[in-house]
């Protein structure tokens, strides 16, 4: 029961808990063991600042090793993962990353422009499609040609197949050792695999590998501290897990963003001013009430104290996003769309966390608050929104992530030059 609640109504199934127990209780999800969801402040920064060596994110994280693979830097603990995570990090903070907001709005404009005027749409598969060319143009390097159309297609294929529900129930279910071994899962995965083998291959063959800018060539170039390169095998895990992480969840959070901002004028007209520190706090406060993940997660190696409980080896603690961005002590009025309360509080370290915390926080979260406030910019400039339904868009559950139901329907008025 608690499984069928999980998959189905995450949200009020987490809120009924805590109603009933407090912050810190037990739920029990099918093959994935002992849960302990906990959404007290210093609870999570215990979790969040303690000894990473007793705190396994990877473990935690082993329900997407069939799609992201075990080189995967989600699925890494200790010094295997300080070792990628070092790899990884610099394609994604300071000028480098700085470099992708031209072609960020361009792709932006490019998208608003192709919107039929005057008739109902769903907005979500378009952020998916735009999210996907930034994710193929920024880490690929692609440009224009068969190549980047076989990507698009075989990626947008495979995200739409893993993340039916039918999937995550079996991938929850199951467990990840028997998915792997499955046929249909293995047929689903192969020809992505090929095509990422390929372009690897490809691109450490390019002379001009040395003057590319994009993700991809910056991680051929790198180097691990005995001086080897990252092995194809590295490459291919790495690359889904910016994809997966990187794509789906930045296309939701800005389909939620706009679902919440045409359903508060005032806002969304703030936001069309060209107010910048306005624009940072909609996406703030959009991750706040709409958070892609409703948890992260840590498996015990060893027994350890934890908000005042006792707590075994081998239970996994859950920093609870979703119950924690609902706090009424930490937001007031915390059910209501307010971008301005990050105009008056800023942002707490372990009361908004909507990537995770401390070691562990998520490698993108610059990246992501950059693309989408690149977006949202666009789109308050240049595109002319209203709701297609008067009544807001329910929480919908798309695999591990948490969506709009309708998949925000908006209707557009002709572009703006």
């Amino acid at each position: 029961m608690q499984t069928a609640a999980w998959v189905t109504r995450p949200g009020p199934f987490m809120e009924r808990a805590r109603r009933r127990y407090g912050d810190t209780f037990t739920i029990r999800i099918a093959s994935e063991g002992t849960w302990i969801l906990m959404s007290d402040p210093e609870a999570v920064r215990q979790i969040f600042t303690g000894d990473p060596a007793k705190l396994h994110a990877g473990e935690a994280n082993v329900v997407l090793r069939p799609i992201l693979g075990p080189n995967s830097v989600l699925l890494l603990d200790d010094a295997p993962h300080l070792a990628q995570r070092k790899l990884l990090l610099p394609p994604f903070h300071g000028e480098r990353m700085k470099r992708y907001g031209e072609l960020m709005t361009q792709i932006a404009e490019a998208e608003v422009a192709s919107w039929p005027a005057g008739e109902p749409m769903t907005l979500m598969p378009r952020m998916q499609r735009l999210t996907l060319e930034i994710i193929l143009r920024a880490v690929f390097g692609l440009r224009e040609g068969a190549r980047l159309e076989r990507m698009r297609e075989l990626l947008a294929h495979m995200m739409d197949w893993t993340t039916r529900p039918s999937r995550f129930v079996a991938m929850a279910t199951f467990g990840p050792a028997r998915v792997e071994r499955m046929g249909l899962f293995k047929r689903a995965m192969q020809p992505v695999d090929d095509l990422l083998l390929e372009e690897i291959r490809l691109r450490r063959e390019d002379p001009a590998l040395e003057e590319r800018e994009d993700i991809l060539s910056m991680l051929l170039l790198a180097q691990h501290e005995d001086g080897s390169p990252m092995s194809d095998q590295e490459l291919r895990d790495e690359l889904l897990t910016l994809l997966v992480a990187g794509h789906e969840t930045t296309a939701t959070s800005l389909s939620w963003a706009v679902e919440r901002l045409l359903r508060h004028p005032g806002a969304w007209e703030r936001l069309r001013s060209g107010d910048e520190a306005f624009l940072d706090a909609t996406v703030k406060e959009t991750l706040r009430l709409r958070p892609v993940l409703p948890l992260v997660a840590r498996m015990l190696v060893e027994p350890m104290e934890i908000g005042g409980w006792s707590l075994p080896a081998g239970v996994t603690v859950a920093p609870c996003i979703y119950l924690m961005h609902r706090r009424a002590d930490v937001y007031p009025d915390p059910y209501a769309f307010r971008p301005e309360r990050f105009l008056e509080t800023p942002a707490g370290t372990y009361t908004w966390i909507p990537f995770g915390g401390g070691i562990r926080r998520c490698l993108g979260a610059s990246f992501a608050l950059f693309e989408m406030s690149a977006v949202l910019r666009v789109l308050a400039a240049r595109s002319e929104l209203r709701p297609a339904r008067p009544e807001g868009e329910r929480v919908r559950r798309r695999a591990i992530m948490l969506t709009p139901h309708r998949q925000t329907e908006v209707v557009a008025a002709p572009a703006l030059a």
